[in-house]
């Protein structure tokens, strides 16, 4: 990851200074949320898709530098109004808004960031980009209550699983890698086989993000957050389709009734151990990953192909 960054340092530098003028307001007490939020920003993996993306099909352009602001405006709206969802307290080892200045304002804060998104591309007529990503808003939306309804009844498929996590999680990546391409020439085409890449990859991204409520490491979530929270994850799919019926009764007894009892937590995650749950998803995850490099293969050797390649392998070896 540090060598992409370096590769990246002035880009990202730019796109620094471009996000943080997007997010300013002359409102005090907004003023202050958005430099709490600046300040406990994430590893902007996906503006590093926008520009790696853009280097890939020509240069970085102006248009690169917003299609990378509004990602990550729209990355950061969702999060504040996941954590409300979530009444979850902690993000990035920071304080969530929500825990800080409650829901109320925390509502508001990720409509403010959606708009601060939408009146950026509006003012710069870069009606395809925003189309794009906006699209993938409304993909993250349906995925999440998707998985809403399905755990619900505690029957979600891997079919379905698939379904959901290419809506929530790698459409946004999808998303970055396209506009990224389009930002540098307007190819569409170009701009299709790039999303092709980014959704592939972004499966990966979420099932490494399943394993680790699997592991025993500290990554800014808690062993078994997922299960606390009803979420059902490639490894805790795979097992039920392979345990006999009244371990299966006996999982989702828990998963529904007593999701938050560690002790129940720990037999659900030594369950899955026992039954090969971290292999299958850790295989699955990187067929998609070289599913992603199968398809970024057709584009021309340069630099930022090499580094995309690496932030794809990246991806699946990251420890959070």
């Amino acid at each position: 990851m540090d060598n992409i960054k370096s590769f990246l340092s002035s880009d990202l530098q730019r796109f620094e200074a471009n996000f943080n003028t997007a997010v300013q307001s002359k409102v005090p007490l907004l003023d202050k949320i958005m430099k709490y939020i600046v300040k406990s920003k994430g590893k902007r993996v996906r503006p590093m898709l926008v520009l790696l993306s853009a280097k890939l099909f020509g240069e970085v352009s102006d248009a690169s530098y917003r299609a990378a602001s509004l990602i990550e405006l729209l990355h950061t709206a969702t999060l504040v109004h996941d954590d409300v969802v979530d009444d979850a307290n902690k993000r990035r080892n920071m304080f969530s808004i929500n825990a800080l200045w409650k829901n109320k304002i925390a509502v508001l804060v990720g409509d403010y960031l959606l708009s601060k998104g939408l009146l950026l591309s509006i003012r710069n007529k870069d009606f395809e980009i925003l189309e794009i990503l906006s699209t993938a808003v409304s993909l993250m939306s349906e995925g999440e209550l998707i998985q809403i309804e399905k755990a619900r009844k505690l029957d979600i498929t891997e079919a379905v699983y698939y379904d959901i996590i290419s809506r929530k999680t790698a459409s946004l990546l999808a998303s970055s890698c396209a506009a990224g391409a389009f930002s540098a020439n307007q190819n569409l085409e170009e701009a299709k086989l790039m999303e092709k890449v980014g959704e592939k990859m972004g499966i990966a991204f979420q099932i490494k993000d399943d394993l680790f409520d699997y592991g025993s490491k500290k990554i800014g979530k808690p062993t078994g957050n997922d299960i606390k929270e009803k979420k059902m994850t490639l490894p805790l799919i795979y097992t039920l389709q392979n345990c006999d019926r009244v371990t299966k009764t006996k999982i989702k007894r828990i998963f529904k009734n007593e999701n938050k009892n560690k002790q129940k937590i720990k037999y659900i995650i030594d369950t899955v151990k026992e039954h090969n749950g971290i292999e299958y998803a850790h295989e699955a995850m990187l067929n998609y990953r070289d599913e992603a490099l199968n398809i970024l293969s057709q584009v021309k050797e340069s630099e930022a192909k090499k580094h995309f390649i690496d932030l794809i392998n990246y991806t699946v070896e990251r420890e959070y």
